[in-house]
């Protein structure tokens, strides 16, 4: 049994752990929505928190290849983060980078991303998550989850430690109301991925694989080098927002600190 003392020393730090940001079950986050993002998007913002500051580096032809949307027909999340080609295929050949790092993802921890993404298609074009280890956006692969256009008509795919693998969705699925990718890591070496389309949850996508080459998992990077940006057309990629939970047990701990200190109140 513990002491009354020892109770409220655990409840009161479970509830520490809450006011710093756990409390939503999440160690890192950032939205759109966030006012930071009030007056656009540009490298070095920082909202949210439990993330660095987004940095664009690699980004090379057009200027200006990174926005705020809202207001795309083809744009389902509301509020975004948006990447774009001013001049992609077939007039140029624009790659838009933003990524940002995070506190090395531990076992059990899952990095969960919303987006939303185009259907237009051009050949030997596409997009990019990719979860690295490194310290900015030339961060060593660890996996990704990509389209990449060779006669695949717009298929994801997944970079791991065994190679590329087919997934059972298409873009025309994650475009319909966007998806939501839940990347666990299972262990040093291993993952489990869930693709989920927001529009049809239940032609989710789930994979266990293991990563290719070695490191912490502490960066993200959202890459795009699609078709030419058209607003007529789905041409754009969207994010809508980022997060990190903690391991299950975390959140238990969370729970358990929440029901002592509501023990404690009813023994007054």
């Amino acid at each position: 049994m513990l002491s009354r003392g020892a109770a409220m020393a655990c409840a009161v730090s479970s509830a520490t752990t809450l006011l710093t940001g756990t409390c939503a079950g999440q160690l890192a986050a950032d939205y759109a929505t966030d006012p930071t993002y009030a007056g656009g998007w540009s490298a070095g913002q920082n909202g949210g928190y439990g993330f660095t500051p987004w940095t664009f580096a690699g980004t090379t032809g057009s200027a200006v290849q990174q926005t705020m949307n809202s207001s795309s027909p083809f744009n389902q999340l509301g509020l975004a983060w948006t990447l774009y080609n001013p001049l992609g295929s077939p007039a140029g050949t624009d790659l838009a980078n933003a990524g940002r790092g995070f506190a090395p993802l531990q076992v059990g921890q899952t990095f969960e991303t919303v987006i939303d993404n185009p259907t237009q298609r051009a050949f030997y074009r596409g997009y990019t998550i990719r979860l690295g280890s490194g310290a900015d956006n030339t961060a060593t692969e660890r996996f990704a989850a990509y389209t990449f256009e060779y006669f695949s008509y717009g298929r994801w795919f997944t970079g791991t430690g065994t190679g590329n693998n087919a997934t059972s969705l298409f873009d025309t699925d994650t475009a319909a109301g966007g998806m939501r990718l839940d990347f666990t890591l299972t262990g040093a070496d291993s993952y489990h991925l869930t693709m989920t389309p927001l529009a049809n949850p239940g032609s989710a996508y789930s994979e266990n694989g293991t990563l290719k080459n070695t490191g912490p998992v502490d960066w993200v990077l959202f890459q795009f080098y699609n078709t030419q940006s058209d607003p007529t057309k789905a041409t754009d990629f969207y994010i809508s927002s980022m997060t990190i939970v903690p391991e299950p047990s975390s959140l238990a701990l969370v729970g358990l600190g929440s029901a002592g200190l509501l023990f404690l109140r009813r023994r007054k």
